[in-house]
């Protein structure tokens, strides 16, 4: 392909991808496909000839569009949003035309000093301490494996990432409404999954912290070696919040490392009303919340804050000869505050999207959201033969039929076949619910309300 070649196809795409938007409404949230249709259309090997960009541009639009779950679409009510501000795509096509590999300062000097100054800028949009520095991570997950990767490496004496575990039987701690990331975390991190302790929560799905103390001292005497606690802001399944401060009081008193998971409810942090839901963050030493979920950054893009960038870097951070950078010992170079080596210029579509909606703007939508959901919780309840579950927690609730489980299973397959909304399903406490979950960057109040409609009508 041709520069000039490029320029038209990149308007060209750029005219669809504004049409598709603009559509999005006519469309089904979730496609009408089966396992193996779109294979089915594909060739079943490579071309050994280069193809004519209007034949490959013809197959996407034929094939792709309609094969796909819109999470862009206004009624996405299913898991949480993965938000697309628009600004936020202008500034990850600017960056994909850059095509840099944003690993150390000396490979892209605008895209490390960018995001430290956009992580200061998040970190003072949710009101964190200016103690905390922090990096952009590709996802959540990716985030709390570093931090239970920290909290290995401090109860081996920074020994396991040479000597391994020695034998020592390392013990996290969390509440079952955590994500599966810490799951996965304490599975990668070779702690073993038998190793995650799931403390017990109080009446309000928060941990009992009663209960996490009671646990850590049993281990300790058991032979154990406690690590450290993840903490729930925001739960996944119905919206937990753990009680922060009161977790924080057992985990200094125990001297162990800790981690807030507020990937989806940190970004309502930027609304100062909302902050008593995480009160003590500013005590812990690691945090993630992702810009990509409900403030509108394209994905992905995690803001993953530590007290201590240090202990973060020593664990996760390898420097061989070739990634030297001569003459800068001082320099930040991202790629030894996570995983992987390579890494995408993640902090443009942040400053686009700061800039373009402002702090004010970000929290009216939030707020919007939040207030939607209540109204549209209680007209779910007020629908014959369905109770809620779970009340509003932000932006999230959940409701079931009175009649059972079979029924709710039979009510949510019906609302997600008909394509107006979609929606997810969680187990709690034993019971089968429905999720609703607004928070799509460009709903509107219609949207929301839409919901119980669809749902009172399917559910007769």
């Amino acid at each position: 392909m041709k520069k000039d070649d490029y320029r038209a196809w990149a308007h060209r795409a750029a005219d669809w991808g504004a049409d598709y938007l603009d559509g999005l409404s006519d469309r089904p949230v979730r496609p009408g496909v089966q396992p193996g249709d779109v294979a089915a259309q594909l060739p079943a090997s490579p071309p050994e000839a280069a193809e004519d960009m209007e034949a490959i541009f013809a197959d996407f639009q034929r094939i792709v569009p309609d094969a796909m779950t819109h999470w862009q679409h206004p009624r996405f009510m299913a898991y949480f949003p993965a938000n697309a501000a628009p600004a936020s795509m202008i500034a990850d096509q600017l960056a994909t035309s850059m095509a840099a590999q944003c690993m150390l300062w000396q490979t892209s000097p605008a895209a490390t000093e960018i995001e430290q100054v956009m992580v200061d800028w998040l970190r003072q949009a949710v009101g964190l301490a200016d103690g905390f520095r922090g990096v952009l991570q590709d996802s959540a997950t990716t985030a709390t494996l570093c931090a239970v990767l920290v909290m290995r490496e401090r109860a081996l004496d920074w020994k396991g990432l040479t000597e391994g575990l020695g034998g020592k039987r390392l013990r996290i701690y969390a509440s079952a409404q955590t994500h599966s990331s810490i799951d996965k975390a304490v599975r990668l991190a070779g702690i073993g999954q038998d190793n995650l302790v799931k403390v017990p929560v109080r009446e309000d799905l928060g941990m009992d912290p009663v209960a996490l103390a009671e646990a850590i001292r049993a281990d300790r005497a058991a032979g154990f070696t406690p690590a450290g606690i993840v903490i729930c802001t925001g739960g996944t399944s119905v919206g937990a919040m753990d009680p922060v401060a009161e977790v924080m009081d057992v985990a200094e008193a125990e001297g162990l490392y800790t981690h807030i998971d507020a990937a989806w409810a940190g970004a309502a942090m930027i609304c100062p009303e909302y902050r008593h839901h995480w009160e003590g963050a500013d005590r812990a030493d690691s945090i993630v919340f992702n810009p990509h979920k409900w403030l509108g950054a394209q994905f992905e893009c995690t803001a993953h804050f530590v007290k201590d960038p240090a202990a973060l870097i020593r664990t996760v951070g390898l420097r061989p000869d070739y990634l030297q950078t001569l003459d800068q010992d001082e320099v930040v170079n991202f790629n030894e505050w996570s995983v992987p080596l390579g890494r995408r210029f993640r902090a443009l579509k942040v400053w686009f999207l700061l800039r373009a909606y402002g702090l004010e703007g970000l929290r009216t939508r939030i707020r919007n959201h939040v207030d939607w959901t209540v109204e549209v919780a209680d007209k779910v309840a007020a629908i014959p033969g369905l109770e809620i579950v779970t009340p509003p927690a932000l932006g999230l609730f959940s409701f079931a039929c009175t009649a059972g489980d079979d029924a709710s299973r039979d009510l949510i397959e019906r609302i997600n076949g008909d394509g107006r909304i979609y929606l997810t399903q969680t187990m709690h406490n034993g019971r089968f619910a429905i999720r609703l979950s607004v928070g799509q960057f460009d709903t509107t109040r219609e949207d929301v309300m839409m919901a119980a409609d669809v749902i009172a009508e399917l559910s007769r």
